[in-house]
């Protein structure tokens, strides 16, 4: 029982980041109507910019670690989000237009292009940073077992819930979520009422690619390293992670991917870990298949 409540504790994490990663998909999902892995290749980018400026902060600068810190989180924004609004109006908005191959293609070549630019600005090194904030909270003692987790896992999910809980709040009760929704239903028919669709396009664009930054740089402070590969796995697994609770409400599938990351966990923690990515793949197919609904994509 103890060690069952252990792996439901360590599920809360990554429920949290699958869950504000997913909401931040659907936000710029229900502008673009498209399939785009570019949002998974930023989440990665902006945690390879972080490794990046923070060692240069801290071995070139001889900075202390939270001035390094926070060198690289203000690098990491500045170069993910002028990356992500660049590719938003410069690529994307352009492409929505076209075909969905089109955009797919795209997304592709973005995503190399972002992971081939961090890992030569790197070197092709893998950076690590110092831990810290690795102070235990123990919520539940039974004889000799605890159930714990860390002080940066309990900062990292309240941080990811927060996001939700905002972009939530914004949709459901501004003036812009309501232009929104508006624009995700008809863009011409909100283009006609005197709404601007290709406004509503960026800023939905940015507020996605703002999300995935910020996860990426939470995520590379708790796991102390980013690889050169996770652009493209999370950018085809946020896809269909967002899809578990269905891309028509951001709120619906932050809490899909947030069920998706519970289970996840319970097969690392029961099942053999080298199968864990092809059940979880295997497990979003089967759902995508069986909700699929046959629907003109404007």
């Amino acid at each position: 029982m103890a060690y069952l409540l252990q792996q439901l504790a360590n599920a809360i994490p990554l429920a949290a980041l699958y869950a504000a990663l997913a909401f931040g998909y659907a936000v710029a999902f229900g502008v673009t109507k498209r399939a785009d892995i570019t949002y998974g290749a930023i989440f990665a980018f902006s945690g390879q910019i972080l490794l990046l400026f923070t060692d240069f902060g801290y071995n070139r600068l001889w900075l202390i670690l939270p001035a390094a810190l926070a060198l690289g989180v203000a690098a990491s924004l500045l170069y993910s989000m002028g990356a992500g609004v660049w590719i938003g109006r410069s690529i994307m908005m352009p492409l929505v237009r076209q075909s969905s191959n089109t955009v797919i293609v795209a997304a592709l070549g973005i995503t190399i292009v972002l992971m081939e630019t961090a890992r030569l600005a790197l070197d092709t090194r893998s950076l690590w940073l110092s831990p810290f904030l690795n102070d235990r909270v123990v919520f539940w003692r039974s004889g000799g077992f605890e159930v714990v987790l860390t002080e940066i896992q309990l900062a990292n999910t309240i941080l990811m819930c927060a996001f939700v809980a905002i972009g939530a709040l914004i949709l459901k009760r501004t003036s812009w979520g309501r232009v929104w929704r508006a624009v995700t239903d008809d863009p011409l028919a909100a283009e006609l009422c005197g709404t601007s669709a290709d406004k509503v396009f960026l800023l939905a664009y940015a507020a996605a690619v703002l999300v995935a930054s910020l996860c990426g740089i939470l995520s590379t402070a708790y796991y102390g390293t980013m690889d050169f590969g996770a652009g493209l796995m999370f950018g085809l697994k946020v896809l269909m992670v967002a899809a578990v609770g269905g891309y028509s409400d951001p709120l619906k599938s932050a809490g899909g991917a947030a069920g998706l990351g519970l289970i996840e966990t319970l097969w690392t923690a029961y099942g053999p870990f080298i199968w864990r990515d092809l059940v979880v793949f295997t497990l979003l197919v089967l759902l995508l298949v069986l909700s699929r609904r046959e629907r003109a994509i404007p």
